[in-house]
């Protein structure tokens, strides 16, 4: 029975369909897990202190982890591992072993420094906490997470050695197994330590994460080792490749402490609130956007190396069409279904009435950016396949800069003019809801990831010709067909509330559920009179089944 395990995990998948709908599939799992835990904090906690205390704790973690792990991360070391692997197996592995001992001496080292530094460190990236009597259990709490980009960093590195071998597989689990460290967490250890046990769920689900990369990377006998003698010339090679993404990460992560500290001045619960719709707008990011660009990067990595340019541009195209293609429409649902997605998954227990519809309001902001977010880890993971690591790096820059200027001014302005913010409340319905103010968050938040969809698409248009065309007419299609679909579900709405009592939790799933199919029915239509390619290509690779596909030459294609 292990052996079938190991060898279902370990199974090649090369096509692009394949491999993304793989990728997409355990993202779903994955995504599943992820609301069954926001949904027992909502039951626990509601939109309150003790889960604001809790998302707190893993503003430091992260940006070590991005600011450190993030250098021995799957973008950077794909291509390294790819070139020198398949080149030299043996010396592929001594720089395998020299970068891993690196990369742990650097991020215990730093671990261990801001283990010091928290008490220091904490009022100023989180003011909302500096007079509270929380301050000392979140200095706790803080110290306690620095072991998860540890872990989290070695198994990045571990699953750029699985990527290589295309084991997307391998993967699409740990996630799954992240997930489920932190719901055992939450039922089983959260009753007897408090929110302490939560974050030892975290831990948990983060060696669970590393665990799952070791049996196929030991069985290619490439599980790296520790060596205390370096070689800093390839370690210098890394470096200044992986430093614009560590870099461009770091000013995505640095954008979000900002919006973090902003939430811990605007009240109780605003941090549990712009969490919890920033976790559900990532399902679809995760089940698409993610899987895509994922499953494509390897494949990117080693056309660019061949210089197989025009190749690598159809990758690019498919890729982009089948991102816009699915996320379009699942933005428009997310948009006219918010109350129900956010009532069905979160409403229960602590989690009251004000705060599923701020968390509903605040989730259709953060929608209007998914397609974009999409594109941007497609757009990165392309340049980072040619080496090209600058140019995301000052577009991100620039787009987290605006995020942060964005989120100061509105609200600013919503605070300080009452007819914007009259327009605001009067949108989303929420004039009676008190704490409104934390929708500039995610405003500001969808505002710079716009500005950086646009500046990377006409950069890569201009270094790489006849990329939009066919995209456009994707976007024209998908926006055409989207609108009907949003149309008619949200008119089933007012129907199916006649016919279900939405007083109930099943009847508000029935009611968001038939008003979402009859939406996607009518969307289908569309697309069919559209004679969309790409509704035929994903009717084609279900219909042979995705696990025997090949990609057909002629298709053209961000720890808490």
């Amino acid at each position: 029975m292990v052996k079938k395990i190991l060898h279902l995990l370990s199974k090649e998948i090369r096509g692009l369909h394949e491999a993304a709908y793989l990728l997409g599939f355990c993202a779903i799992l994955a995504q599943l897990l992820s609301l069954v835990r926001d949904r027992l904090f909502a039951y626990y906690f509601g939109a309150g202190p003790t889960l604001d205390l809790y998302y707190a704790s893993f503003r430091i973690p992260d940006m070590i982890f991005v600011t450190i792990a993030s250098m021995v991360s799957i973008s950077v070391l794909v291509p390294f591992f790819i070139e020198r692997v398949e080149k030299d197996f043996e010396e592929g592995k001594r720089f395998i072993n020299n970068l891993f001992s690196t990369f742990c001496i650097s991020i215990v080292l730093v671990s261990a420094i801001v283990f010091f530094l928290v008490p220091y460190i904490l009022p100023i990236v989180l003011p909302g906490f500096k007079d509270s009597i929380q301050l000392p259990e979140l200095i706790e709490l803080t110290r306690i997470l620095l072991l998860s980009p540890i872990l989290l960093g070695i198994s990045n590195f571990l699953a750029s050695i699985t990527q290589m071998y295309n084991r997307f597989f391998i993967y699409a689990v740990s996630p799954l197994l992240y997930n489920f460290g932190i719901v055992c967490g939450t039922v089983f250890l959260y009753p007897h330590f408090g929110v302490h046990g939560l974050v030892y769920g975290v831990l948990f689900g983060a060696l669970l994460h590393m665990l799952i990369q070791v049996p196929f990377v030991k069985e290619q006998g490439l599980l790296p080792s520790f060596k205390f003698i370096f070689d800093l010339k390839p370690i210098r090679e890394v470096v200044l490749i992986s430093l614009p993404r560590t870099l461009t990460l770091s000013s995505n992560q640095i954008a979000t402490f900002f919006l973090v500290a902003f939430a811990s001045l605007l009240g109780v619960g605003s941090i549990s609130i712009f969490n919890f719709s920033l976790n559900l707008q990532s399902v679809p990011l995760a089940i698409i956007g993610v899987s895509y660009s994922s499953a494509v990067f390897p494949l990117l990595t080693r056309l660019f190396s061949a210089k197989k340019h025009e190749e690598f541009v159809e990758r690019m195209i498919v890729s982009a069409q089948h991102i816009i293609f699915w996320s379009v429409p699942i933005t428009v649902l997310f948009i006219v279904l918010r109350a129900q997605i956010v009532r069905t998954i979160l409403g229960a227990g602590q989690f009251s009435w004000a705060d599923t519809r701020l968390t509903a309001a605040s989730l259709a902001l953060f929608t209007v950016s998914v397609v974009g977010q999409g594109l941007i880890l497609l757009f990165v993971r392309a340049y980072y396949s040619g080496g090209k690591t600058w140019k995301p790096f000052g577009i991100n820059l620039l787009s987290s800069t605006i995020i942060v200027l964005v989120a100061y001014s509105l609200i600013r302005l919503f605070e300080q003019v009452p007819l914007f913010q009259y327009f605001i409340e009067s949108l989303f319905k929420v004039s009676d809801v008190s704490g409104t103010v934390v929708l500039m968050l995610p405003l500001a938040y969808s505002v710079g990831v716009l500005v950086n969809t646009v500046l990377h698409w006409l950069s890569f248009n201009r270094d790489f010709k006849n990329f939009s065309a066919p995209v456009l007419a994707t976007l024209f299609q998908s926006v055409s067909a989207s609108v009907i679909m949003g149309y008619v579900a949200y008119w089933g709405l007012n129907i199916f509330d006649m016919i279900f009592d939405i007083r109930t939790l099943w009847g508000i799933f029935m009611q968001g559920f038939c008003a979402g199919i009859a939406g996607i029915i009518a969307g289908i239509f569309i697309l069919k009179l559209l004679d969309s390619r790409e509704l035929a290509e994903v009717w084609k690779t279900l219909h042979q089944k995705i696990w025997k596909v090949e990609v057909l030459p002629e298709e053209i294609h961000t720890i808490s």
